[in-house]
């Protein structure tokens, strides 16, 4: 009896395991069938396993019809990706590749700076404020973003453009300075040694903004690919377009100017000769006395020998400012004649210390 049972349990067991193997099988069939007839042979099928857990089209929730309009709509990312779907790229997986490539392919379209973008945005703002900074006098305000002009700079190198900005930015400045030598030539002698200064202190002070402005330019491009440096290619631009067209003009009246004292004044003086000594050192050759009165070291070590020669000198300057109307003050508690008298070679020293 206890045999029989286990027989009949035995026999309802297997019979209830192989009712649900056929339910199991059926549902698998109208799986298949359901994905047959949304994806007609003509497509490339899905990998095994997606087929194999496939579910029916009426049992798919909302969140699987949700995904596949997604995946289904995903747009075209330049001509590389196309809209996805389970056959084509394995379903969710293939949607949100492609909707990652098609992002970061948008914002770096969206970044790219064309050489039309460039002639047409970037550029004109960096025209617009060179002018202004050449322009200015000394202690203007100038209504210039610093850090506009920063960016579009950095934004220009990054995207391949230092070589054009480079090639403008020397043109611009080029012009600028051949309207200052212009000018110049039309001067009046009278007039040619102060706007002659004013032109290179204006000039000098500009440079102080345009070049570190232009820093990321001269860093990655000028110093890397040219092996110079900005500021001295610029100072070389007044070099040759202004200092040596007026130098064989300036030098005569600066000589000039210097034999009458107080004809211009000695700031004025003394900015000339340093900026021309900046420019172009071997200028100190064609007036030495006149540098070595503003720039160390010009001329040679003082001798022992020569200490008569330079009184002589001294002498001589001391008459001139007298007959001028210069006064040396109060001096009721001297001798007559002692003021044109030196007591021994230390005033002489000392009055040549510079040498």
């Amino acid at each position: 009896m206890e045999e029989e049972s286990m027989e009949e349990e035995g026999g309802s067991s297997s019979s209830y395991e192989a009712m649900m193997d056929d339910q199991n099988h059926n549902n698998w069939e109208a799986g298949v069938d359901g994905y047959r007839q949304q994806h007609p042979a003509g497509h490339a099928q899905a990998p095994l396993g997606d087929r194999a857990l496939q579910l029916p089209a009426d049992r798919k929730g909302h969140r699987g019809q949700q995904e596949e309009e997604e995946a289904q709509m995903v747009p075209e990312a330049n001509g590389l990706m196309k809209g996805c779907d389970s056959a084509g790229a394995a379903g969710k997986g293939g949607a949100v590749a492609a909707a990652i490539i098609n992002t970061s392919t948008s914002k770096f379209l969206m970044n790219v700076i064309t050489i039309e973008d460039y002639k047409s945005t970037y550029w004109p703002k960096l025209d617009s404020a060179i002018d202004q900074l050449l322009t200015q006098s000394p202690g203007d305000y100038i209504p210039i973003s610093y850090e506009q002009i920063y960016s579009c700079v950095y934004k220009c190198v990054c995207q391949q453009h230092s070589e054009q900005m480079y090639s403008d930015l020397i043109k611009k400045i080029t012009n600028h300075l051949e309207r200052v030598s212009k000018e110049l030539q039309a001067s009046p002698p009278d007039l040619y040694i102060e706007r002659f200064n004013i032109a290179l202190g204006q000039y000098m002070g500009a440079l102080q903004s345009i070049v570190p402005l232009f820093i990321y330019m001269n860093k990655f491009y000028i110093e890397t690919k040219l092996n110079r440096d900005l500021k001295d290619d610029l100072i070389k631009l007044f070099t040759e377009h202004v200092a040596e067209k007026h130098i064989y003009s300036l030098m005569p009246l600066l000589l000039e100017a210097q034999s009458t004292p107080f004809q211009i004044t000695p700031s004025t003086m003394a900015n000339i000769v340093k900026g021309l000594y900046t420019l172009r050192p071997e200028w100190v050759q064609m007036a030495p006395a006149l540098f070595s009165k503003f720039i160390p070291n010009i001329l040679p070590p003082a001798v022992e020998s020569e200490l008569q020669e330079y009184a002589a000198q001294d002498q001589k300057l001391q008459r001139e400012l007298m007959q001028n109307g210069f006064t040396r003050g109060d001096q009721s508690r001297k001798r007559a004649g002692e003021e044109l008298t030196y007591n021994g070679s230390s005033a002489c020293a000392s009055s040549r210390g510079y040498r």
